[in-house]
């Protein structure tokens, strides 16, 4: 009797960012422990739901229990393993789903998912609990006249980021200097998300840091620094090598310290599941100590070999593979 549990590693999205999904499916297939347990890619666009075959062919999946059909016999899943970047994955519908047909998954539940991919509103509830975030704005499709020119440049100033802030990627995203490229910054962003963000510049040190937790063992990766010569950590920064990326971050051990002990802190507020990435910008004070400022909390990170957290885990001396049958076997 076969008793390795069979996990399907689920991808791909209606988002901007489906492309670079299935690159996280291949990282993670490559790095999941196959004496372990049976690996299948469960590729999901719209309605169009397919397992991915070992012979290179594929067959659909049955949505009232997730099952698929292989050599002319019903396989169901044990786990479902998110790595959808955006909707419906990172937003928590897809997750909304496996708690309804009784599946466990990578990530955190549908309440966090909702809030963490809502910029926003994950910005306003995290600063109640004394997490220091960038000053923001919140404009709605239909509603744009609600918020002047002079609000923004007396709340927020310039210049200033204009984000989606409903998105999981950074497709949208401008850096507006002055206030005549306002309204074509919301245009672009209105394309990704009926409701946008306008958040203040912060100027500083981009980090970020991943994390996961079990029933046994925390877990906080070393720091990576983000340098790119970029306006900021855009599309092409973050996907086609515009950047350096160097873990451990170059900071002192002290501000590492309150950054790990902030992620951690972050993980529990949330209560969440499987790894986080927390990025933040560090700023200095006025008398010159320095501020962490979180940017944002992302629940399903990329992990393609020279993603973030596969970086980190590598710099931490762990193996990814036992890294993930931590997150797997935590939920059984």
């Amino acid at each position: 009797m076969n008793s390795k549990r069979t996990i399907a590693i689920v991808c791909g999205g209606d988002s901007s960012e489906h492309d670079v999904s299935l690159r996280s499916a291949q990282g993670l297939y490559s790095f999941f422990d196959k004496d372990r347990y049976n690996i299948y890619i469960v590729d999901i666009k719209g309605m169009d739901w397919h397992v991915n075959l070992n012979d290179g062919t594929s067959t659909p999946v049955d949505r009232n229990d997730f099952s698929f059909v292989e050599n002319g016999k019903k396989r169901l899943f044990d786990y479902a393993y998110i790595t959808i970047h955006g909707t419906p994955g990172e937003n928590g519908l897809l997750q909304g789903y496996f708690d309804l047909i009784g599946m466990p998954y990578s990530t955190s539940s549908v309440l966090v998912e909702a809030m963490t991919f809502d910029k926003f509103v994950l910005n306003q509830y995290l600063r109640g609990f004394g997490v220091s975030v960038a000053e923001s704005l919140l404009i709605r499709r239909g509603y744009e006249h609600l918020v002047s020119d002079d609000d923004i440049m007396s709340r927020i100033g310039m210049p200033c980021f204009v984000k989606p802030a409903n998105d999981g990627s950074s497709f949208g995203v401008s850096k507006v200097k002055n206030i005549d490229h306002l309204a074509p910054a919301l245009r672009k962003a209105m394309m990704e998300s009926d409701e946008v963000m306008v958040e203040a510049f912060l100027d500083g040190t981009e980090i970020t840091c991943g994390c996961y937790k079990t029933r046994e063992k925390s877990v906080i990766f070393p720091i990576t620094e983000v340098v790119t010569s970029n306006e900021f950590f855009d599309y092409d920064a973050k996907y086609n090598g515009q950047v350096d990326e160097i873990t451990p971050a170059r900071i002192p051990e002290e501000t590492a310290e309150r950054v790990r002990q902030i992620t951690s802190a972050i993980y529990d507020i949330l209560h969440c599941n499987g790894i986080i990435r927390v990025d933040y910008i560090i700023t200095k004070n006025a008398d010159g100590t320095e501020k962490i400022n979180m940017l944002e909390v992302n629940t399903t990170p990329g992990m393609t070999a020279t993603s973030f957290i596969p970086q980190q885990v590598r710099a931490a001396g762990l193996d990814i593979k036992d890294v993930l049958t931590d997150i797997v076997e935590n939920q059984f």
